[in-house]
């Protein structure tokens, strides 16, 4: 297994249009070989920002290099442009390798 997850430090206030977006949004994925799951996942809301996390699970790391590079990753992202009303920072990209699995 493979999982890739970006961190969103969403401005308060800002969390409904954060979620709107993904929930409109046509990822294109169910279509891509080796792909498992997505989530979208809201954390804790501190001081300035609320936490969010999308990760995607994928089979190998292979089937998630192949993603990257296909015609329905240029679909999820075309039209994509930086929210910088929304985010305190940029996303925070973090990718993982299975080492233990528990089903």
């Amino acid at each position: 297994m493979y999982l890739t997850m970006n961190r969103f430090r969403v401005m308060i206030g800002q969390e409904r249009a954060f979620e709107d977006i993904w929930s409109r949004r046509d990822s294109h994925l169910k279509q891509v070989p080796g792909f498992v799951a997505f989530h979208l996942l809201r954390g804790a809301t501190g001081d300035d920002h609320t936490l969010y996390a999308s990760h995607t699970v994928w089979e190998t790391k292979a089937a998630f290099e192949g993603w990257t590079r296909s015609d329905a990753f240029r679909k999820a992202h075309a039209g994509v442009r930086p929210q910088t009303d929304l985010y305190l920072a940029a996303p925070e990209l973090e990718v993982f390798e299975s080492v233990q699995a528990v089903t």
